[in-house]
């Protein structure tokens, strides 16, 4: 019998290269026991490390879906797992396909202890709650999380892109993830009492958690399924939960038990208002369908950005606007505000407007893109591009804004808003500051975004830029004055 020590529940490399060396030196599944140093099992007899493999010249490949997948079951708190993979290694030798065949016992073994440990990495990240300890400069966030897997590491990258800018810690049993806003570094396991279990804004947030709770939506099952009992207890709304619910399944019986009301007759004089003004009828359902429009975009999946972003950043302005400019993506002030355009290039952007002529308050301004991408720089998220597929995924929201605010003018700013508006890729040098007809009627300017001023390291380059972006907006001034003047 060989016995094979790794250093940690979750050794994969140490775990890859025994069993290499084993294959090599043709051990079998059965001959090989697996423990791990310092593990929560007490060994009978004491063991020392197998020194009686030898390196083995050669080499034998296994599908690369198989490492990917061993990675994954590696995290599984199943001490039959190191046992379990050799074995499947060691059949996938002489045979490539088995992974493919969901009926094989060890294929659909390993394929379950796989959902696990994703499932149990998405409760983290819905799950964690952090408490404030601390305040101001010297304020830090703590919170405890029992995983039933070793998924910690696996999970801490998700908290360090979307909680960048503060200091965190997630203590839990078995390992404790810190970020300083510039690295992450673990420590081991802690007792829950070392965790706080209150702090200033816990109130608040209890209170926001009722005002947001929707018993017409109440799914109890379902809630319980997504969220089950064993991760009420860390939760700060925790102790509302039930209450909550009893309150919900009240009022749904008493609705039921209520006798039926008469539906309301229509009444004339307002039928006749409305058909003796249909501008006013017209300007409700515009505003209405625009905001209908914004809450449908606040759940947007269409594409990977909403996981890291804040919020869905939609457009804002006149509802009937004859000019909509159209950016690249929200920056990071954006992002934390809801808002388009209230950062350094939104400050850009206004002070151009005003020396253009124009009132902001005039245009409706919305982005190609609805949610920041970002990559996390120790407390800073810097903005990154965003990409073709991401362009497309969110051109429709454009589209369905374009429709309702029905805008003479597009100004679309920079290359990404050109390609979301034209549809395809368009060189913003070629087409700068000319006036292009749609096939709907709708006549689009294209000019640089105002960050792209910002960045200019040269002075003399950003005062001349700038003087041509303002040149650009008047023509947009020029359109907004003959506007009004047909009005």
């Amino acid at each position: 019998m060989h016995t094979i020590t790794l250093d940690g529940e979750t050794d994969f490399d140490g775990w890859r290269k025994a069993a290499r060396l084993l294959a090599m030196n043709g051990v079998a599944p059965a001959d090989v026991s697996w423990i791990v140093a310092g593990g929560d099992e007490p060994e009978l007899f004491p063991t020392e490390q197998d020194t009686s493999l030898q390196e083995v010249q050669g080499t034998f490949n296994v599908p690369a879906q198989f490492v990917d997948l061993a990675q994954q079951v590696i995290l599984h708190r199943d001490p039959q797992r190191f046992a379990l993979l050799y074995r499947m290694l060691w059949r996938l030798r002489s045979n490539h396909d088995l992974l493919h065949l969901a009926t094989d016992p060890d294929t659909a073994k390993l394929e379950s202890m796989a959902r696990a440990i994703r499932r149990d990495e998405h409760k983290m990240h819905a799950f964690v709650r952090f408490r404030e300890i601390g305040r101001d400069a010297k304020a830090h966030f703590v919170a405890w999380f029992e995983p039933e897997h070793h998924i910690v590491e696996l999970a801490a990258p998700f908290f360090t892109r979307r909680f960048a800018d503060m200091a965190w810690s997630i203590l839990t049993p078995d390992l404790c993830a810190h970020w300083d806003g510039h690295e992450v570094s673990f420590s081991p396991g802690v007792d829950k009492s070392m965790a706080p279990s209150s702090d200033r804004l816990e109130e608040t947030w209890r209170t926001y958690y009722a005002s947001i709770f929707n018993p017409a939506r109440l799914k109890t099952r379902a809630m319980q399924k997504e969220m089950p009992k064993k991760y009420w207890r860390n939760l700060p709304e925790a102790g509302l939960i039930k209450p909550l619910i009893e309150k919900a399944e009240r009022i749904t019986g008493e609705m039921i038990a209520a006798e039926a009301l008469e539906p309301k007759k229509p009444q004339r004089r307002e039928d006749t208002m409305a058909r003796s003004h249909p501008a006013a009828e017209s300007e409700h359902t515009e505003d209405t369908s625009l905001k209908a429009l914004r809450d449908e975009a606040a759940d947007c999946r269409a594409c990977h950005l909403w996981k890291d972003a804040t919020q869905t950043v939609f457009g804002e302005g006149p509802k009937h606007a004859s000019v909509m400019m159209v950016g690249e993506q929200p920056g990071d002030k954006e992002d934390l505000a809801g808002k388009p355009f209230v950062g350094p290039a939104g400050q850009m952007l206004d002070k151009a407007l005003k020396e253009a002529g124009i009132i902001r308050e005039k245009v409706y301004v919305t982005n190609a893109v609805k949610h920041f991408k970002f990559v996390p720089r120790g407390k800073f998220r810097l903005h990154q591009k965003p990409a073709t597929p991401e362009i497309k995924a969110c051109r429709p929201w454009y589209e369905r804004e374009k429709a309702l605010v029905k805008p003479e003018l597009v100004v679309a700013m920079g290359a990404t808003a050109a390609q979301s508006v034209f549809g395809k890729i368009v060189p913003v040098g070629k087409t700068r500051g000319r006036v292009i007809d749609l096939d709907d009627g709708t006549r689009v300017l294209v000019t640089v975004h105002p960050s792209y001023l910002l960045r200019l390291p040269d002075e003399v380059a950003r005062a001349r830029e700038y003087e041509n972006f303002v040149e650009d907006l008047r023509i947009v001034a020029a359109h907004l004055s003959k506007s009004a003047r047909a009005a």
